[in-house]
């Protein structure tokens, strides 16, 4: 589990690829404070495992799901990528929780600079919008933000230059495709209404009852 908090820019230093696969090897600082081989990384918001390391250098696998549903598919050498480690039981949570399960992909095709605000409007799928709510939590890149516009084809979101200035947003320009993770809480909601509007079409509404039942409350 993640928390959308950005912890460096890293970079790629190989891309191995094999047939549907790829091996990365990623170089950074503050991440191998306390890395271990098995560790979870957050690339760009992808969940990787770390397979080994060294030099403050650690290799990781992508396998074909994430290679299909994710922008790691074009990454190269010498690419920047944003990193966070899996969030400690101790620590803040100081993002949204986010699973590094990305849903898919989205294209930038905007970006306009007002005052101190960045906004960034990104088209995507209805299939991913469909779980993007205005003022709500969406993971981009690996970066936690909130949803400050959402129209039928698009949604925009405001990012502060502490965000733009300390992750790979800052590299960002008009046609970027970036990753994508919706609200993992309002995905699971969503699929247990679904679950029991297919059991029982008289029940189409959120019940206190229904959210115990289903562990929320």
């Amino acid at each position: 589990m993640f928390t959308g908090i950005i912890e460096e820019v890293g970079k790629i230093e190989s891309v191995y690829k094999r047939a549907k696969s790829l091996q990365i090897t990623i170089s950074g600082n503050r991440i191998f404070e306390d890395m271990h081989v098995g560790d979870s990384i957050a690339v760009n918001g992808v969940c990787l495992t770390v397979t080994s390391f060294q030099n403050k250098h650690f290799v990781a696998d992508v396998m074909p799901e994430s290679v299909k549903m994710t922008t790691l598919a074009t990454c190269k050498a010498g690419m920047n990528v944003n990193l966070e480690r899996a969030m400690a039981a101790t620590g803040r949570f100081g993002g949204h929780m986010v699973a590094g399960h990305v849903d898919g992909t989205g294209q930038i095709v905007d970006i306009q600079q007002i005052d101190q605000s960045f906004i960034f409007t990104i088209k995507t799928s209805p299939t991913i919008l469909e779980y993007i709510i205005y003022k709500g939590s969406i993971t981009i890149d690996g970066a936690s933000l909130t949803v400050s516009k959402k129209e039928n084809t698009f949604f925009q979101v405001s990012i502060i230059p502490h965000t733009i200035s300390e992750t790979i947003l800052s590299n960002m320009y008009k046609g970027t495709f970036v990753n994508l993770e919706t609200d993992i809480v309002g995905r699971y909601i969503k699929h247990f209404l679904r679950s029991n509007t297919q059991k029982d079409t008289s029940k189409t509404t959120v019940t206190k009852a229904l959210l115990c039942e289903n562990g929320f409350i």
